[in-house]
């Protein structure tokens, strides 16, 4: 019998940048301070949202906005959240995690 798996949520409360020019390419960690601190990578984020284990969120404004996975261009994937355009601005925002 196959089990249910629970998707845990998170959120995001600081990131890691890269001194890459181009925003998709920036954000090397993404981090936050619940359960005594985290900090993953962003390519092991895409995976933990895209195999439905995770769900993470950021504050904007004071409202919860979802990370979602999104395509460059160029085909490569990077986080950024539903209120974003184009570019992972709202992540961008976030100050480095420690």
């Amino acid at each position: 019998m196959s089990q249910l798996l629970q998707t845990k949520t998170a959120q995001i409360q600081c990131v890691n940048k890269s001194d890459r020019y181009n925003p998709h390419e920036r954000i090397t960690h993404v981090g936050g301070n619940s359960g005594g601190g985290w900090r993953i990578t962003q390519t092991d984020a895409i995976g933990m949202i895209e195999r439905g284990e995770w769900k993470f969120y950021v504050s904007v404004a004071g409202e919860s906005v979802w990370v979602i996975v999104a395509v460059s261009r160029y085909g490569n994937k990077y986080l950024k959240t539903q209120a974003d355009g184009e570019q992972p601005d709202n992540l961008l925002s976030l100050p480095e995690c420690k």
